[in-house]
């Protein structure tokens, strides 16, 4: 593992090289289509501008390349005015993967001032009546939409509230994490991608999806989101209710029958062509670096079958099948993630969060594991 590491990190600073002149000032990268040869970009506001430089940070960390670091700030000085961003419920997304990161290896005030102004434009979306944040505006589907990937913008206010913010950020995050718990999930644990409520008085209007199978699925990425959420909030709360919720989703991913053995997920768990369907290494990207963490919390034998889990769900993605060669795939790392399917968006393509939770789950590997 510690040879797969070193590969890996040595070829996403290549890639990523590639990455950074395919990039504009002011865009970021959003997907590249190999049959076409077409690269795609986005403005900061899109939901996946803080994992550009949230990826060039971590390979920063590991290479101690100094060219690496001055694209990460040139990138995060574009990224900074979406501190006031208000939008949707992406800023932890944008402004923790990307400023969080920055912080912990570099303590500029500066960057704390933008992660701070950031959980204050989060909270903007809460609802009290229902204790949930808002994930998207009304609409005509949607009454007040909350999505499971809302867990993870949580560690935002989780950490400001733990690093001098106010305290008011900790019970709007717990609030959310508790109705998502009641509402959010099946029997046998698995999640819903949308629950739609009422924001005046917290009641369930329904519940469906908007990027998976159908609304009873298991949406693939979004059980990579409930686990790794509710782990995160057990780091930071320490309540044994959101270590054991997060141990039985994991059973649950774990434990499907489609799950397949090389570890990668199918785009959801419940789609109708499973085998002859697309996988999504976004997913088991997720899914691997949340199992690290778990492992952290676990019992010595769970520790081990988790680790074990996520160490094939890495051996897999570093594959030539999962990553790509030097100098292709528009500068990404790995290949293979399926955005949104029956939205016809980003299907059999490298993703930006990809290649971010993969490198967070290769530097966990390193730094709890060897």
């Amino acid at each position: 593992m510690r040879q797969l590491i070193d590969r890996q990190y040595k070829l996403a600073e290549k890639q990523y090289r590639i990455l950074a002149s395919n990039t504009p000032i002011g865009r970021m990268p959003k997907t590249f289509y190999a049959k076409s040869n077409k690269f795609e970009t986005s403005d900061t506001k899109w939901w996946c501008s803080g994992f550009y430089p949230g990826s060039l940070l971590y390979i920063y960390e590991y290479t101690k390349d100094e060219t690496t670091l001055k694209e990460a700030e040139l990138r995060l000085a574009s990224l900074a005015k979406e501190k006031h961003y208000t939008g949707n419920h992406d800023l932890g997304f944008m402004m923790y993967c990307s400023f969080g990161n920055a912080y912990r290896l570099n303590k500029k005030p500066e960057y704390k001032t933008t992660i701070d102004t950031a959980a204050a434009s989060l909270t903007t979306r809460y609802r009290p009546d229902a204790k949930v944040i808002q994930s998207w505006n009304s609409s005509k589907k949607w009454k007040g939409p909350v999505i499971i990937d809302n867990l993870m913008n949580l560690e935002l206010l989780l950490w400001v509230a733990q690093n001098g913010g106010d305290q008011k950020y900790k019970e709007v995050a717990l609030n959310h994490a508790d109705a998502t718990l009641a509402n959010h999930f099946r029997p046998d644990f698995s999640s819903y991608h949308v629950v739609d409520y009422d924001m005046t008085n917290g009641e369930v209007v329904r519940k469906g999806t908007a990027q998976g199978a159908s609304d009873d699925s298991a949406w693939s990425r979004g059980q990579g989101w409930a686990l790794y959420g509710y782990t995160m909030m057990y780091r930071f709360t320490k309540d044994k209710k959101y270590l054991g919720f997060a141990q039985n989703i994991a059973s649950y991913i774990l434990n499907s029958p489609t799950l397949p053995k090389d570890k990668i997920p199918y785009w959801d768990f419940n789609a109708k062509d499973i085998p002859n369907t697309y996988r999504d290494a976004s997913a088991a990207a997720i899914i691997a670096s949340a199992l690290l963490e778990l492992g952290q919390y676990s019992s010595s034998k769970d520790k081990k079958y988790y680790t074990d889990q996520a160490r094939e769900m890495l051996v897999s993605l570093s594959s030539k099948e999962y990553t790509a060669e030097e100098g292709s795939n528009g500068g990404f790392l790995l290949k293979h993630s399926t955005g949104a399917l029956p939205l016809k968006s980003e299907i059999d393509v490298p993703l930006t969060y990809a290649d971010y939770y993969y490198l967070e789950a290769l530097m966990r590997y390193k730094n709890w594991y060897l």
